[in-house]
């Protein structure tokens, strides 16, 4: 049975903190991630920009991850990684829908399938057919390398996944400010939240392997705090935080969670996911993570503390 809990004013649920250690599912990794890449990039191609390129990124749902709806002429689509089925599912607004199995297949293969599956269904895909901020950067079509897929694996991942997004969520609505949706970016494969304190930003320089810096340039165009998590890091993947620009003193704040550091070399702090999965209360844990490491970053940085809400009037269930 699960334990309920409440946290800053909202109750959740005590489970499904899934065990994956990052070394066991490398192969399947590295092919889910061009898969990945392969599909964002036919969102990109039909949903028009928005700021910080939050147009491309996908989305936790409760089958895996998937893309929301992509307009389409005068209709729309959308393609959903389902993890549960094993499948791709390609859904059209013509009511049509086509599907491309998840299974051990080629990066080359399963780019040929996909595409196949949206031209059956009357959709044109003009993706530049080449993965971003990997190098060595091998075009899908010609990508028989990553060949790998482990079902059981990839499904923890999405667990993984989802209880993250669930407490991003809850520390998302903290904030009053502008702040991002709770979204999964195929460039890095990272789940991400990201806060703005408003003020513009010097330029980013840039340097993504095979990424152009404007790209960059556009998604760090203003000051941030940034924090998600992503399969690298810690035995079982991390979560992260960091602010740009980085504000002196930043990287010196004590984080009082257990497990905690700062990363010279990734230059953001860390939280390994096996601290919090073991944790006593991990979510609890996670929220102090991310309250404390935006809190290190809002102090130096002199962002408008009016920007935070007091979490215990989220709780609309008390009203």
């Amino acid at each position: 049975m699960s334990e309920q809990r409440t946290i800053g004013g909202v109750t959740t649920m005590a489970e499904g903190w899934s065990e994956l250690r990052v070394a066991d599912w490398q192969d399947t990794q590295a092919t889910l991630h061009m898969w990945l890449q392969v599909v964002g990039k036919i969102r990109m191609a039909h949903a028009p920009l928005v700021n910080h390129w939050w147009q491309v990124p996908l989305y936790v749902t409760p089958r895996g991850l998937g893309t929301s709806s992509i307009p389409y002429r005068a209709g729309m689509f959308d393609i959903e990684f389902d993890v549960v089925a094993h499948r791709l599912l390609v859904r059209s607004s013509s009511g049509e829908d086509r599907t491309v199995p998840l299974e051990p297949q080629s990066v080359a293969a399963f780019h040929e399938q996909t595409m196949a599956a949206l031209t059956e269904l009357g959709i044109e895909a003009p993706i530049r057919p080449v993965p971003t901020e990997v190098d060595p950067a091998v075009p899908f079509a010609e990508d028989h390398q990553h060949a790998s897929y482990d079902g059981a694996a990839v499904t923890a991942f999405w667990r993984q996944l989802m209880q993250a997004e669930r407490v991003l969520t809850l520390f998302r609505a903290e904030f009053l400010g502008k702040v991002s949706p709770v979204h999964f970016f195929w460039g890095a494969m990272d789940l991400a939240c990201t806060r703005f304190s408003g003020r513009p930003a010097p330029l980013h320089p840039g340097g993504a392997p095979n990424c152009a810096d404007w790209v960059m340039q556009e998604g760090y165009s203003h000051e941030l705090s940034s924090c998600g998590f992503w399969p690298g890091g810690g035995e079982e993947g991390a979560f992260y935080s960091y602010a740009y620009p980085e504000p002196e003193g930043y990287r010196d704040a004590v984080i009082d969670v257990e497990g905690a550091f700062y990363s010279a070399e990734y230059r953001q702090f860390l939280l390994p996911y096996e601290a919090v999965r073991t944790a006593p209360d991990p979510d609890a844990t996670l929220l102090a993570f991310l309250r404390a490491t935006y809190g290190a970053a809002a102090t130096t940085g002199g962002w408008d503390p009016d920007l935070l809400v007091d979490p215990h009037r989220l709780d609309v269930h008390a009203r």
